[in-house]
């Protein structure tokens, strides 16, 4: 698939040229011995009162820092959520950005859907999923990383939505292991969910 050239999309490739030089140099710091044995995780419990209103996520007990969002990415975020509110069954409710309150870690996906209503989570955040969305556009490798951490969290369905592919990575079946089955589809397909009977997403509109 070609990539599109026009101005948003080469600043998005800028932008995820930075946050992975970034990210490599992160991981460098990381793969040192000395720093991982001085390393102190925090707790779920503690990462709350420690970050309120700021944009982070608790990752596998690591506080890290959400990067500014490019306008195509709060627009396929936003799409996403659209979409799905209007074809999902009652009993179920979309989110745009909540937080999932996980054993170890404290992720905000770009969309998720539960089970309930939206105030059964009025004084608590979800603690799994039937969908997660992540849109990958500087983030691509630590959204397939949280791939595990929705896995042992029992989230029925996982996509990773990657705009400058116009293509979506979708992983089912979960484990404690991981997911089992992983797919890419690529415009002209149609997404269908199989978390959620009768939700599909047309990729061709999606990336129009």
């Amino acid at each position: 698939m070609s990539t599109l050239l026009d101005e948003p999309e080469i600043d998005e490739e800028a932008t995820a040229a930075t946050a992975a030089a970034e990210e490599n140099a992160a991981a460098a710091l990381l793969g040192l011995s000395e720093v991982r044995a001085h390393l102190f995780p925090i707790s779920v419990e503690a990462y709350y009162p420690l970050t309120e209103g700021r944009r982070t996520e608790l990752l596998r007990g690591l506080i890290i820092e959400k990067v500014s969002k490019t306008p195509r990415h709060s627009y396929l975020g936003d799409e996403m959520r659209e979409i799905l509110s209007r074809q999902v069954s009652p009993g179920f409710v979309v989110f745009h950005e909540w937080p999932l309150r996980l054993s170890d870690s404290v992720p905000e996906p770009d969309v998720l859907v539960v089970r309930g209503t939206r105030k059964d989570f009025k004084h608590r955040h979800p603690e799994s999923a039937e969908l997660v969305v992540e849109v990958a556009v500087s983030s691509l490798a630590l959204d397939r990383a949280k791939a595990l951490i929705y896995a042992e969290a029992a989230v029925v369905e996982y996509w990773i939505v990657r705009p400058a592919k116009k293509q979506v990575e979708v992983y089912r079946c979960p484990s404690p292991a991981g997911y089992a089955e992983m797919l890419t589809l690529s415009v002209p397909h149609v997404l269908h969910s199989s978390a959620l009977p009768g939700v599909s997403v047309d990729l061709a509109e999606l990336f129009a």
